[in-house]
């Protein structure tokens, strides 16, 4: 009987010692400082002048944390680095612009979402067709080169009838070389253009089979003059030609690898180049290093935004998809977490932080 008292003792002292270490270690769990991983991706994670980091998910996590009363830690990193500090367990949560995948799903855990987005395309800027635009396009290089090209064409023109006919028709096409030339010259114009005066008109064998010769001519350099005016005032949209999906088939685009858009690309066989962050992928479209970029729709307004808008963000979003914040397999925060964040989405202040970041939608 002894024996069974003391058994007895024994397990109960030390059930109430397990339990007791039990709950001291989910007391220092629920006081320890949280690791949160953070990547740099305006709006959603910036970092101030001043060093303090703000975005529309730094201030949902602000707003976490808050309602969890739990003291966390920032811990800023790349990208890529980001994603294994995750899947390793090296930070309790991932914050920023995560894009919710399966195959990300198979590496770690998403909270609930907090933002909808999609893929968009953006491409060199496509200028405004005023009457100013068109003004300037009629002082490019390539505008100026043709019409040199036609002068030069006129010039020869005249100069071989005026060979021809100076003698045998010194009336229209005699007196010094330079009165000459210039009838001569003048005769080429207005037979090209088809208007034919008839003020003026080569007497001479040689001089009527130069000008039966130029008179086809003509016609073929009108209409390739009037193609070349045509495509100096509209080269600008013709730089890539791209106006939605199915005009990127054949074109190289940018993009960041390990995002939605790099699996997008991939899945519809485009051709792409990857860059490390997104400044330098849309620097490469205005530098004509690649013809478009795809990305996300709401990152690529800003940060274009930001570049002075040297790019041209087409409407439409395809390929839908949702931000979430990020948590190892398993973790024990991830119901509190994804119940903060539904309860701070479903608040109507909540599009007033998007606003604030985003500007209102029109």
């Amino acid at each position: 009987m002894k024996l069974r008292k003391i058994v007895f003792y024994l397990l109960l002292t030390t059930f109430g010692l397990s339990t007791q270490v039990l709950a001291q270690e989910q007391e220092q769990a629920q006081q320890a400082v949280l690791k949160v991983g953070i990547t740099e991706v305006p709006p959603f994670v910036m970092q101030a002048e001043d060093g303090r980091w703000e975005g529309i998910s730094i201030d949902l996590w602000q707003d976490i944390a808050t309602g969890l009363d739990r003291e966390f830690e920032l811990l800023p990193m790349k990208f890529s680095a980001l994603l294994d500090a995750v899947e390793n367990g090296e930070v309790d949560v991932a914050v920023g612009a995560l894009t919710m995948t399966a195959d990300r799903d198979t590496r770690f855990d998403f909270t609930h979402p907090f933002y909808q987005t999609g893929l968009s395309i953006a491409v060199p800027e496509v200028p405004s067709h005023s009457l100013l635009a068109s003004f300037k396009a009629l002082l490019s290089w390539q505008f100026l080169s043709v019409v040199l090209a036609l002068g030069a064409l006129l010039l020869a023109a005249g100069f071989l009838l005026w060979l021809a006919e100076r003698r045998a028709n010194p009336e229209q096409f005699g007196g010094t070389p330079a009165q000459g030339i210039g009838a001569s010259f003048w005769w080429a114009a207005v037979t090209m253009t088809t208007v034919g005066y008839g003020d003026k008109a080569p007497a001479s064998f040689a001089g009527r089979i130069i000008g039966l010769v130029w008179m086809f001519a003509g016609m073929i350099m009108v209409a390739s003059f009037t193609a070349a005016i045509t495509s100096s005032l509209t080269v600008s949209n013709l730089r890539t030609g791209i106006q939605g999906i199915n005009d990127l088939p054949g074109k190289l685009v940018a993009t960041i690898p390990e995002t939605a858009s790099e699996r997008f690309l991939e899945e519809e066989r485009i051709r792409y180049q990857t860059y490390p962050d997104l400044t330098s992928a849309m620097q490469s479209v205005v530098n004509g290093e690649t013809d478009a970029i795809v990305y996300d729709r709401a990152l690529l307004q800003y940060r274009n935004l930001q570049l002075g808008q040297k790019l041209t963000v087409l409407p439409g979003v395809f390929a839908q998809q949702l931000y979430a914040l990020a948590l190892p397999e398993r973790s024990p925060l991830r119901a509190q977490i994804s119940q903060q964040v539904l309860r701070i989405t479903e608040d109507s202040d909540w599009s007033d932080v998007q606003a604030t970041y985003l500007g209102k939608e029109k």
